[in-house]
């Protein structure tokens, strides 16, 4: 958590992200790629309709150059090494190239909750950026005034495939001293008693060295109201999960669970590529 990247529609969401990655920075000795993507208007195969196009366009550059120069002098800022990154590029293709470019290993978003993203992530940028990113996506709802995080939900099937994820949500909750709550959500669908469900689990976490966590085997209609109900029966601070990228999610999480629990969590949520 050394380089975030936080993209910024100027929305108060949006501000509500910074607000967090700003706070993990200072925690961790941090710097923050700061972005905004404008993007451009098209007809048919031209990247511009018309180059009387072009000063409109500038125009929107500096406002944007304006609107990001009075952000970074904001107090909470105070002390943070920031970048500013204005590009002309859809959000989606802008977030995830600067993810790489700046060698960044956590992106902060802001969201709108049930309503999906802020104007920058209409559509199906919600799904693009939480399924495709390589990187650690979290994705903060409300205003956090102190980010603690000390009961954290990391909800998987507990297969090989979530090893990768695993560590890194290991190494998320060691940075914060919190407790990993481990859990499997037992489904009408894909039932397993709990004696073979906690075993499953048992093996899993044998191979790591993490002892500040707890397992648990969940009842619920579906995977995703199983773990938004479990995380509100411990009052959790954070929830995880893992994406599979262009596959889909794993096995565990059929169709749009990730998007709908990043819609519908009350509290921030954290994905993290398989």
């Amino acid at each position: 958590m050394k380089r975030i990247l936080v993209p910024t529609d100027f929305s108060k969401h949006a501000e509500y992200a910074l607000k967090v990655a700003a706070q993990i920075a200072k925690k961790n000795d941090g710097e923050i790629f700061l972005i905004h993507m404008l993007e451009l208007p098209t007809s048919g195969n031209d990247a511009l309709s018309t180059s009387h196009e072009i000063p409109e366009l500038m125009l929107f550059k500096d406002a944007a150059v304006n609107k990001l120069d009075a952000i970074m002098n904001a107090d909470y800022l105070s002390g943070i090494k920031i970048s500013k990154i204005i590009q002309f590029e859809l959000a989606f293709d802008g977030i995830l190239k600067n993810g790489k470019t700046q060698n960044a290993d956590l992106v902060v978003m802001g969201s709108h909750g049930a309503k999906g993203f802020q104007e920058m992530f209409i559509g199906s940028n919600t799904e693009k950026v939480v399924r495709h990113s390589d990187i650690p996506v979290l994705v903060i709802k409300k205003e956090e005034e102190n980010f603690n995080v000390n009961k954290f939900v990391f909800a998987s099937d507990f297969s090989d495939e979530a090893k990768k994820p695993f560590e890194q949500a290991s190494a998320f909750a060691e940075k914060f001293g919190a407790k990993l709550h481990l859990v499997n959500i037992n489904t009408p669908n894909n039932f397993k008693s709990t004696k073979v469900a906690q075993q499953i689990i048992d093996d899993f976490i044998s191979e790591f060295k993490n002892t500040n966590l707890s397992t648990h085997i969940y009842n619920d209609v579906n995977v995703e109201k199983g773990i938004l109900h479990f995380a509100k029966s411990i009052d959790a601070d954070l929830i995880g999960m893992c994406t599979h990228g262009r596959k889909g999610l794993a096995h565990f999480f059929n169709g749009s669970i990730s998007e709908d629990l990043v819609n519908h969590a009350k509290r921030p949520v954290i994905t993290f590529k398989i």
